[in-house]
């Protein structure tokens, strides 16, 4: 079959020596937008690739801003086994016709698909090569790699290294056994309320449940889909009590011992207290502006992990378990864990940490990777790793702004991610991501094999184009100024973003995708030639990705 563009690109991928290999396959790229005579020749043509098996429809939910028009994702497959970073999504209306396509396609896609080694045979190997073994809960699947120029059939799985605590995504040969690539995939009752006082002195109230005399931090108020074994809750937090080996052991599936406990509901451990508040806070606000049930839509339990080190430990620890220190992260299935932070005379390039799990901007963060593994799934490496690192930003910002008065104290919402906990300064700031040394236009991406491609000092260009669209402003680098929606309008170019980034961007995203997949959702929701797109429009043009 011919198919109609080629539109270069392809995915650099880093294998797990840390070499960087050719590109794979020169994939196309599909952003096809409005009723334009490319949308209608590619409608055409991913209605063949349908038809004859190159493309599977996995879901086609309708709209629940837009009824009238129904989100479908297709993933490429070749002989029943997927492409990694293959896939599309087609925006349908109620006549059936496009509205919007935005995917990859790996083409001429060859390669012997019955496996030489069984999936337990790559689990093995996976441990022996030393990345740690795959819990029996992580499934290990097939797909299809592009890589070296050519295509390789695998086994993919995701492992949580017992060395340093990191989740890795995996792919062995299934017909040679040999390691292929690797990448960092951790993305950094009877119902009754408790209290306590979280991590920067705040009082909160707490979701629990009292269960035999103990009070359980099990929240049982919102709706829960999860069938774990444990008490049926939305958002279960578990104590550790410091003991890292057990967390990163074979296996490892947390039982009802692990749930934090307490014998009067007045709890005293702020890490705890945060985790589970602030968990609430991200449900919440998904419901409330976009309708949205929990991190899958079907109300998937959270399970937020705290307290896997203690501070004190950090000589001895920090070396190999640093993640368990000065970061946070999801991985997988509606799993959180926290840092513990550091003591309070230890700084890490100068700044202090406190436990991470007081800063509700990176509970929505680690929470919102969570919300993009359901939908988009994007790659974590490269432009769509940093498109990933973005939109968790973004909605982090977001849960702040909608819970939280404006202000540069803590616990007032701001532009700048983390710094209730990482003082001075936080991590990144949507509004001036100069100001920690990260790029604010296109032109000044960093092009590194480290940080996977730099998912996230890349992400600010992206998560400044979403300010700019609120605020408005003048880029330093182009000149260019956006008139912006205005503060009060932010659920605007939240709704765009969101809907963008959950339902109209395919796994593969690049940044020139993430801006026409926003600009289409923009005239969705407000119409071509709208404030809102017109805003959206020049926020992109600001930052430099055309």
């Amino acid at each position: 079959m011919k198919l109609h563009v080629v539109l270069g690109c392809a995915l650099m991928v880093i294998v797990a020596n840390g070499h960087a290999q050719t590109q794979a396959g020169a994939p196309i790229r599909i952003a096809a937008v409005n009723r334009s005579a490319e949308l209608a020749a590619w409608d055409q043509e991913v209605a063949v690739l349908e038809h004859s098996g190159v493309f599977e429809r996995v879901s086609a939910d309708i709209d629940p801003v837009m009824p009238s028009r129904t989100h479908e994702r297709l993933l490429q497959q070749f002989q029943g086994v997927p492409v990694f970073g293959g896939d599309l999504t087609r925006q349908v209306d109620q006549f059936g016709l496009a509205a919007s396509i935005f995917g990859t396609i790996y083409p001429d896609v060859s390669v012997d698909t019955t496996p030489a080694i069984t999936a337990e045979d790559a689990r093995d190997r996976i441990s022996l090569a030393g990345y740690g073994s795959v819990p029996v809960s992580m499934p290990v699947t097939l797909t299809i790699l592009p890589v070296n120029g050519a295509y390789a059939l695998t086994w993919t799985a995701r492992v949580m290294a017992p060395r340093d605590g990191h989740i890795r995504r995996v792919f062995v040969d299934a017909h040679s056994g040999q390691m292929v690539f690797a990448y960092d995939d951790t993305w950094t009752q009877t119902a009754t309320t408790g209290t306590g006082n979280g991590v920067l002195g705040d009082r909160k109230k707490l979701d629990t449940l009292q269960s035999q005399g103990t009070y359980l931090t099990v929240d049982t108020r919102r709706p829960t889909g999860s069938l774990s074994g444990l008490p049926s809750g939305s958002n279960i937090t578990f104590d550790m009590k410091a003991n890292v080996t057990r967390f990163t052991s074979i296996g490892f599936v947390p039982n009802i011992g692990d749930i934090a406990s307490d014998t009067d509901n007045l709890w005293t451990e702020p890490s705890i207290v945060d985790a589970h508040a602030n968990a609430g806070y991200t449900y919440d606000y998904y419901f409330k502006r976009h309708g949205r049930h929990g991190l899958n839509n079907k109300d998937i339990e959270i399970q937020s992990f705290t307290n896997i080190v203690r501070a004190q430990d950090w000589p001895t620890l920090f070396t190999q378990f640093s993640v368990f220190f000065t970061n946070a992260a999801y991985f997988g299935n509606g799993r959180i864990f926290y840092g513990v932070g550091l003591p309070s005379n230890v700084t890490l390039s100068g700044q202090t940490w406190a436990q991470t799990s007081g800063a509700l901007d990176v509970a929505g963060h680690e929470l919102s990777h969570g919300v993009t593994d359901f939908t988009s799934a994007l790659i974590y490496l490269n432009e769509s790793g940093a498109l990933n690192e973005a939109f968790s930003d973004i909605m982090g910002t977001s849960i702040e702004n909608f819970f939280q008065p404006v202000g540069n104290g803590f616990g007032q919402a701001d532009w700048i991610i983390g710094e209730d906990v990482i003082r001075p300064g936080g991590l990144r700031s949507l509004a001036s991501p100069i100001a920690h040394g990260d790029p604010d236009h296109y032109s000044l991406r960093s092009i590194t094999t480290e940080d996977n491609g730099g998912v996230h000092r890349n992400s600010t260009i992206a998560s400044h184009a979403f300010y700019l669209a609120i605020v408005g402003g003048t880029n330093r680098v182009s000149g260019f100024s956006v008139a912006g929606v205005g503060f009060n309008n932010r659920e605007q170019i939240e709704k765009v973003f969101y809907r963008a980034f959950t339902q109209l961007m395919p796994s593969n995203s690049t940044y020139s995708t993430a801006r026409a997949a926003t600009i289409q959702a923009a005239r969705d929701l407000y119409g071509t030639g709208s404030t809102v797109e017109t805003a959206v429009t020049q926020a992109w043009n600001a930052v430099g990705v055309s």
